[in-house]
């Protein structure tokens, strides 16, 4: 057997001991499990805090493998699991406060595994769970009953047999604040076009495996355009700040 033979035959964890990888290193070491990893994802998976690699003096990236397993670890129940990130976090941060959580929230097992399409409803389902009434919606939010009516007639919230859902609720409650500073339901029109353009978007990308009939590639494609969602903010988020920036300069 050669000595390189052997170097890839060794697990991953034992060969990487004691090593610092840069992000390229760390996308061979995951593309085989996972062949659509990307430095983007991990990127992003930074900035939710999931993975905090330390920093060159020049600002490069350096992971460690344990660094380089809490992603492995993350990515496989994002995929096998269709777990939220913010669950795995939460997970992770007991974890890393010294607690010894004995399974994820729901009481799913820790370990990965392949999600079975009544799993993936059930996950689908839960998330679908609460609805408001008007009445429910308007005491939770503080929002006046006129505000609610309001940006319903501009299409900022929807209901659904006469039930409102926890986005109509964050939705209702952002926009409490809004009025405070005079912002009302007609100056955030274009919210809900720009909305409508980023789910254009979301869904051309998504496509392909949202049409398939199997409930898991439904949860795929629904993870898949969160993640996409997410970075969309992240990026309307940049772009704003920038110019908030510039007018202290």
């Amino acid at each position: 057997m050669s000595a390189s033979q052997s170097v890839r035959r060794t697990p991953g964890p034992e060969r990487l001991r004691g090593r610092v990888l840069n992000i390229g290193e760390v996308l061979s070491e995951l593309s085989g499990d996972f062949p659509a990893i990307s430095a983007s994802k991990i990127r992003f998976l930074e900035e939710k805090g999931l993975v905090t690699p330390q920093r060159t003096a020049a600002g490069y990236r350096k992971y460690t493998t344990a660094d380089v397993e809490r992603l492995r670890f993350v990515l496989a129940l994002q995929r096998d699991q269709y777990l939220p990130l913010k669950v795995i976090k939460d997970y992770l941060d007991a974890i890393d406060r010294g607690e010894r959580p004995e399974s994820l929230p729901g009481g799913m097992s820790l370990a990965p595994r392949a999600v079975s399409d009544q799993l993936a409803g059930e996950l689908a389902a839960r998330a679908r769970a609460r609805t408001l009434t008007f009445a429910e919606l308007v005491r939770e939010s503080g929002a006046s009953s006129d505000l609610v009516h309001s940006l319903a007639s501009y299409g900022l919230i929807n209901a659904t047999d006469e039930r409102y859902d926890e986005h109509a609720l964050k939705v209702a409650k952002a926009c409490v604040q809004l009025e405070a500073h005079g912002i009302e339901p007609r100056h955030l029109r274009p919210f809900r076009a720009a909305a409508d353009r980023e789910l254009g978007l979301v869904e051309r990308v998504v496509a392909p495996v949202a049409s398939r009939r199997d409930v898991a590639s439904k949860a795929r494609a629904a993870e898949t355009a969160r993640e996409i969602s997410d970075l969309c903010l992240s990026l309307h988020s940049a772009l704003v700040q920038g110019q908030i920036a510039r007018m202290e300069a």
